[in-house]
């Protein structure tokens, strides 16, 4: 590591944007708007940058992110409760964003996080088409859920606004189908795994918005990255279960209803799932292992641009 190079943490929020410098103790503020990227970005080409580091938080990173990668800048957006565990380890127990910038400055210098290249333009809207679809049908669960329990007058307006709400899904999907089809790459992309029986048009939409590193890693690291891959919990003569976390919900969420579909329709999820039952595994850890399956074979196939083939699941 570059003795002079300097490790930059941004703590962001919705109005402001708080920056460290390390190791040269810089700590300013700048607005979350259009000048104050401007000004951040003219500061930080006086600094021989290695990295940025900045949490993932609900879409206000997103603009500034892009912009610093668009300058050249590395920029890594990570997940908050890796920096949270980070900052109790090094006994930063207080939380507010000044002390927030500088742990995640440090955070940069200790862990250097790999930084992100730039989603482009169309990557974007499909994503935010697939977050928007999840939120609608949240919201049509929600008022499923109230519905039951509700009076016949609220009953009726309940049920209206789920009408809408179906309505709103409907349209959602087909700018989703419009925007696949738009694209030679993401069609040819698409027909690939819809060819594996329980992958539909949303689930692979779903993996080409918010897994763009489907294809480009190996196994256990697409499984981390989803959050399907058990970790072990042992310690001493102790062996614990093992265990899933962390990972990109929206896309374990996709995947999870798409296993479901392929371990009644797929015929090689289905004798996978059966034979884990038949081994004593519960329904629910043979679940995740096929979810898991699944989608070791799905990254194998864009790889190797392959179509679905049950024997793959024989190895």
């Amino acid at each position: 590591m570059n003795e002079s190079a300097s490790f930059i943490g941004i703590d962001v929020s919705k109005r402001t944007l708080d920056l460290y410098v390390l190791p040269q103790a810089l700590s300013l503020q700048f607005g979350n708007d259009e000048p104050g990227h401007d000004a951040i970005i003219s500061l930080l080409r006086s600094f021989p940058v290695q990295l940025v580091v900045m949490e993932a938080t609900g879409g206000y990173h997103s603009v500034l992110a892009a912009k610093l990668v668009e300058a050249g800048l590395p920029v890594a957006v990570v997940n908050p409760r890796q920096v949270r565990d980070f900052a109790k380890a090094c006994g930063h127990l207080a939380k507010t964003d000044g002390i927030d910038a500088v742990v995640l400055a440090r955070f940069a210098r200790a862990i250097e996080p790999t930084p992100r290249g730039l989603t482009d333009a169309a990557t974007q809207a499909l994503s935010a088409l697939v977050v928007r679809r999840r939120q609608l049908i949240e919201m049509r669960t929600a008022e499923y859920n109230r519905i039951a329990g509700s009076q016949t007058l609220m009953r009726v307006d309940i049920q209206s606004h789920i009408d809408w709400l179906t309505q709103r899904i409907a349209a959602v999907d087909e700018d989703i189908d419009r925007s696949v089809r738009g694209s030679p790459l993401w069609r040819e992309q698409a027909k690939l795994l819809t060819s594996a029986n329980g992958v539909g048009d949303i689930t692979s939409a779903t993996l080409l918005a918010l897994l763009p590193e489907l294809g480009q890693l190996k196994r256990r690291q697409i499984s981390a990255l989803v959050g399907v891959c058990p970790f072990n919990r042992d310690s001493g003569a102790m062996r614990g279960k093992r265990a899933i976390f962390g990972g990109r919900a929206a896309v374990r969420c996709a995947l999870y209803m798409a296993t479901l579909s392929a371990t009644k329709y797929n015929p090689a999820i289905r004798a996978f799932y059966e034979r884990l039952l038949a081994a004593g595994k519960r329904p629910k850890v043979a679940l995740v292992a096929c979810m898991r399956k699944l989608l070791t074979v799905l990254n194998a196939m864009v790889r190797d641009q392959q179509m679905w083939r049950n024997s793959e699941l024989t190895h």
